[in-house]
Protein backbone atom coordinates (compact mmCIF):
# COMPACT_ATOMS: atom_id res chain seq x y z
CA UNK A 1 0.00 0.00 0.00
CA UNK A 2 3.12 2.20 0.57
CA UNK A 3 3.73 2.49 -3.19
CA UNK A 4 0.53 3.86 -3.99
CA UNK A 5 0.84 6.59 -1.22
CA UNK A 6 4.42 7.15 -3.17
CA UNK A 7 2.97 6.73 -6.82
CA UNK A 8 0.17 9.06 -6.02
CA UNK A 9 2.83 11.37 -4.02
CA UNK A 10 4.92 11.79 -7.25
CA UNK A 11 1.91 12.77 -9.68
CA UNK A 12 0.35 14.91 -7.53
CA UNK A 13 3.85 16.74 -6.47
CA UNK A 14 4.45 16.88 -10.63
CA UNK A 15 0.96 18.28 -11.12
CA UNK A 16 1.18 20.62 -8.55
CA UNK A 17 4.74 22.29 -9.56
CA UNK A 18 3.53 22.41 -13.68
CA UNK A 19 -0.11 24.38 -12.58
CA UNK A 20 1.21 26.50 -10.32
CA UNK A 21 4.27 27.67 -12.74
CA UNK A 22 1.87 27.33 -15.57
CA UNK A 23 0.15 29.75 -13.41
CA UNK A 24 2.73 32.16 -12.25
CA UNK A 25 4.03 32.52 -15.61
CA UNK A 26 0.89 33.58 -17.33
CA UNK A 27 -1.33 35.57 -14.88
CA UNK A 28 -0.30 38.21 -12.74
CA UNK A 29 -1.99 38.80 -8.94
CA UNK A 30 -1.34 40.78 -5.68
CA UNK A 31 -0.66 37.16 -4.11
CA UNK A 32 0.52 33.90 -5.48
CA UNK A 33 -2.54 32.83 -7.31
CA UNK A 34 -0.69 29.18 -8.52
CA UNK A 35 -0.42 28.14 -5.26
CA UNK A 36 -4.03 29.27 -3.92
CA UNK A 37 -5.66 27.34 -7.01
CA UNK A 38 -3.44 24.35 -6.70
CA UNK A 39 -4.32 23.95 -2.71
CA UNK A 40 -8.11 25.04 -3.44
CA UNK A 41 -8.69 22.28 -6.18
CA UNK A 42 -6.78 20.01 -3.81
CA UNK A 43 -9.39 20.90 -0.97
CA UNK A 44 -12.33 20.16 -2.80
CA UNK A 45 -10.68 16.61 -4.39
CA UNK A 46 -9.83 15.77 -0.73
CA UNK A 47 -13.34 16.42 0.32
CA UNK A 48 -15.01 14.98 -2.37
CA UNK A 49 -12.76 11.57 -1.78
CA UNK A 50 -12.98 11.23 1.78
CA UNK A 51 -16.83 11.68 1.33
CA UNK A 52 -16.81 8.94 -1.17
CA UNK A 53 -14.27 6.88 0.86
CA UNK A 54 -16.33 7.28 3.88
CA UNK A 55 -19.32 6.06 1.77
CA UNK A 56 -17.96 2.90 0.54
CA UNK A 57 -17.61 4.44 -2.97
CA UNK A 58 -13.81 4.30 -3.41
CA UNK A 59 -11.42 1.21 -2.69
CA UNK A 60 -8.50 1.73 0.20
CA UNK A 61 -6.54 1.75 -2.72
CA UNK A 62 -7.88 4.42 -4.44
CA UNK A 63 -8.01 6.61 -1.39
CA UNK A 64 -4.47 6.40 -0.82
CA UNK A 65 -3.35 6.60 -4.16
CA UNK A 66 -5.41 9.72 -5.01
CA UNK A 67 -6.48 10.95 -0.98
CA UNK A 68 -3.05 10.41 0.85
CA UNK A 69 -0.64 10.11 -2.08
CA UNK A 70 -1.97 12.67 -4.82
CA UNK A 71 -3.88 15.08 -2.87
CA UNK A 72 -1.34 14.96 -0.14
CA UNK A 73 1.70 15.98 -2.39
CA UNK A 74 -0.44 18.24 -4.24
CA UNK A 75 -1.35 20.59 -2.26
CA UNK A 76 1.20 22.63 0.17
CA UNK A 77 1.37 23.79 2.93
CA UNK A 78 5.18 25.16 3.09
CA UNK A 79 4.89 26.82 0.16
CA UNK A 80 2.07 28.68 1.35
CA UNK A 81 3.86 29.50 4.61
CA UNK A 82 7.07 30.29 2.67
CA UNK A 83 5.31 32.33 0.43
CA UNK A 84 3.30 34.42 2.49
CA UNK A 85 6.56 35.32 4.79
CA UNK A 86 7.70 36.66 1.78
CA UNK A 87 5.07 38.76 1.32
CA UNK A 88 5.67 40.18 4.76
CA UNK A 89 9.35 40.25 4.21
CA UNK A 90 8.46 42.34 1.39
CA UNK A 91 6.00 44.85 3.05
CA UNK A 92 3.11 43.49 1.68
CA UNK A 93 1.02 43.26 4.88
CA UNK A 94 -2.47 43.63 3.98
CA UNK A 95 -1.50 41.44 1.08
CA UNK A 96 -0.15 38.58 2.66
CA UNK A 97 -3.06 38.94 5.37
CA UNK A 98 -5.56 38.62 2.18
CA UNK A 99 -3.75 35.82 1.26
CA UNK A 100 -3.98 34.18 4.24
CA UNK A 101 -7.74 34.58 4.92
CA UNK A 102 -8.80 33.96 0.95
CA UNK A 103 -6.24 30.12 1.27
CA UNK A 104 -7.95 29.24 4.56
CA UNK A 105 -11.58 30.45 4.06
CA UNK A 106 -11.86 29.26 0.34
CA UNK A 107 -9.90 25.83 1.34
CA UNK A 108 -11.94 24.67 4.02
CA UNK A 109 -15.13 25.92 1.99
CA UNK A 110 -13.60 23.69 -0.60
CA UNK A 111 -13.07 21.01 1.18
CA UNK A 112 -16.98 20.81 3.07
CA UNK A 113 -18.34 21.44 0.12
CA UNK A 114 -16.21 18.49 -1.79
CA UNK A 115 -17.60 16.26 1.46
CA UNK A 116 -21.63 17.68 0.57
CA UNK A 117 -21.38 16.44 -3.05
Amino acid sequence: MIWLIGLGGALGAAARYLISDFIKNRYTALFPLGTWIVNLTGSFLLGLLAGLYLENGISDGLWLFWGAGFCGAFTTFSTFGHETVSLLQSGEVKTAGGYVAASIVTGIGAAAFGLWI
